[in-house]
C-alpha cells in the first residue's frame, strides 16, 4: 500500500478495504437472485465487463458504484465489503 493511501486511510479513521473480499460478496449476492453478469450490469447501467471485473478483483468499485450496488441488492456496503455478516442496511 502506498504511503499516499496510507496518510488518506489515517487521516478519514477508517480500516483498509479488501476488495478482492468485497468481490466475493457481490458474486455471491448476483449468484443467490439467479442472475448472470449481463443482467446485473443493465440493472446497473454499466457493462458485463466492469461486472466481471469486480467479482474478479481485477477492478475496485468507487463509492458511489459501492452504494449503487449495495441499494440494488438492499444490503449494507458493510455487509458487501464483508465487513459484517449482517446485511441490515441502516438509513
Amino acid at each position: 500500500m502506498s504511503i499516499v493511501i496510507r496518510i488518506i486511510i489515517s487521516l478519514l479513521q477508517i480500516d483498509y478495504l479488501d476488495f478482492g473480499e468485497a468481490a466475493m460478496r457481490l458474486k455471491e449476492l448476483r449468484k443467490h437472485k439467479g442472475m448472470t453478469q449481463l443482467r446485473l450490469a443493465i440493472e446497473l447501467d454499466t457493462n458485463q465487463n466492469t461486472i466481471s471485473r469486480y467479482e474478479s478483483g481485477e477492478r475496485q468499485a468507487d463509492y458511489q458504484t459501492l452504494i449503487r450496488i449495495a441499494d440494488y441488492f438492499g444490503v449494507s456496503i458493510d455487509y458487501l465489503l464483508e465487513r459484517t455478516d449482517n446485511p441490515t442496511f441502516l438509513r
